[in-house]
């Protein structure tokens, strides 16, 4: 598919919604007779064609599409939208400088490093963290690494840092627990293995018979932790987050 086309309201869900699940799409709300849609329209394609294979650009026509621009609440154009996992992720309204067309698009398209966070190879995660220090997948998932060989004091050097990361937060904290030796290694374990429901229940019952106050809010990370991985629409995650509510109250 080209980087840049033109879409309708038939094709909308499968060009647009459907296939920025698979790639981000930038939607462009314009019009022929749009002046600052003409001076728009040209940086937005240049972007688009200059991250082709990361990022498309579909243009709908608001007079041929009347329908689709006010199911978007499209009442100033040019308005562009951008897609990703099937929902607006970042817009904005008006003609804007190209220097800032390019810094749009540059928010969309995964850098090196998010490319290189997602692998589970030590060199690449170290690679990563060389382009952005504390880049947070990176930090999290070498510091498992590190951490699985017994390298504590790395592993947290890495996590401790990224105090708005609750997946850093819940490693600093099961790091802490080793440390401490009063880690819950059957609900760590389970954890591991991606068995959610036995890691949580486990780490139900460390929250029981903690003795002190630290010990139970490591534990509590952890679990905030692992409700994050689950999502906010997971029933368990949902179900323990109240226990857990009801246990600290």
């Amino acid at each position: 598919m080209s980087a840049v086309f033109d879409v309708g309201e038939r094709e909308f869900m499968e060009k647009v919604i459907e296939r920025s699940r698979e790639v981000p799409v930038v939607v462009d709300f314009w019009a022929e007779w749009c002046g600052p849609c003409r001076q728009l329209g040209p940086a937005l394609e240049k972007a688009a064609n200059a991250r082709a294979g990361k990022v498309e650009l579909a243009k709908v026509d608001v007079d041929q599409n009347q329908s689709l621009a006010q199911s978007f609440g499209i009442r100033g154009i040019p308005a562009v939208k951008a897609f990703r996992d099937g929902r607006v992720a970042a817009e904005f309204t008006g003609a804007i400088p190209p220097p800032e067309v390019e810094r749009f698009f540059d928010k969309l398209v995964p850098s090196e490093a998010d490319e290189l966070s997602a692998s589970t190879d030590e060199e690449s995660l170290r690679r990563a963290l060389e382009l952005e220090p504390h880049h947070p997948g990176a930090s999290v998932a070498l510091a498992r690494i590190l951490m699985q060989r017994g390298e504590f004091d790395e592993a947290l050097a890495l996590v401790e840092p990224l105090h708005a990361d609750f997946s850093a937060i819940g490693l600093t904290a099961r790091i802490k627990l080793e440390q401490i030796d009063k880690a819950p290694e059957a609900a760590f374990d389970a954890w591991d293995e991606g068995d959610y429901e036995a890691a949580l229940e486990r780490l139900q019952e460390a929250l029981q018979t903690a003795d002190e106050k630290e010990e139970r809010d490591l534990v509590r990370q952890v679990m905030v932790a692992i409700f994050t991985e689950l999502g906010p629409q997971s029933e368990l995650a949902s179900r323990h987050r109240r226990r857990l509510a009801a246990v600290l109250n």
